[in-house]
């Protein structure tokens, strides 16, 4: 689940930031899977998910609501849940492990919080992928709160421009900063884009809370 590896904040930014993959083995369990894809759909919703999403076929935008993206749900499938703190996370976790799916969970955020998530579910980490950084001429990234906002979809769908825009319109009225968070959600079609921690990221940006930490 390299596309989540790269998210960039403090750790208190961080630690509101979860998500969740559940896939298929392709030419192994693939065939018959999309009804316990749409359970971990369920599952994600019932235990406090603020997002969920389908790499396959689109997020809610894309195809007309959750509904419509849960009713679709397709064998090779791959899905995602975004959780905004551990209790949630926690309470999910033990609903996976007590419905026993039968297909690989991906958990991805900081180590320590996983770690603990885990162990209070009852599970044991079987694998882990670490992010190295950025690496060549990282002077033309940007910085601080725009660059957190856009590594949160790892296939660079919200772009900075529309950060920019977005921050625009906050700063005169024109939406507030969760409508605007939500406008940066619509192009991540994985679903794995946090309007939660955006909301307070793009408080930052317009000048209306303190960064993270501070």
């Amino acid at each position: 689940m390299t596309h989540t590896l790269h998210r960039m904040g403090s750790a208190q930014s961080l630690s509101e930031d979860l998500v969740l993959l559940i896939m298929p083995s392709k030419d192994i369990n693939h065939e018959g899977s999309a009804p316990k894809l749409r359970r971990f759909f369920e599952l994600a919703l019932e235990n406090g998910a603020i997002k969920i999403g389908d790499c396959r076929s689109g997020n809610e935008y894309y195809q007309g609501g959750v509904t419509e993206m849960m009713s679709n749900v397709q064998d090779r499938a791959v899905i995602h849940a975004v959780f905004k703190d551990e209790t949630a996370l926690v309470s999910m976790l033990r609903a996976l492990k007590q419905e026993d799916l039968g297909l690989s969970v991906v958990v991805s955020g900081l180590f320590d919080s996983v770690g603990k998530c885990c162990r209070e579910a009852g599970l044991e980490k079987h694998t882990v992928n670490q992010s190295l950084g950025r690496w060549g001429r990282v002077d033309g990234l940007p910085r601080g709160p725009v660059l957190e906002i856009n590594t949160m979809c790892g296939h660079g769908m919200v772009t900075v421009g529309r950060i920019n825009q977005i921050t625009d319109e906050i700063k005169t009225g024109r939406m507030t900063a969760e409508e605007g968070a939500e406008e940066l959600f619509k192009p991540c079609m994985c679903g794995i884009f946090n309007p939660h921690r955006a909301a307070k990221l793009l408080r930052v940006l317009t000048g209306q809370a303190p960064p993270a930490g501070t």
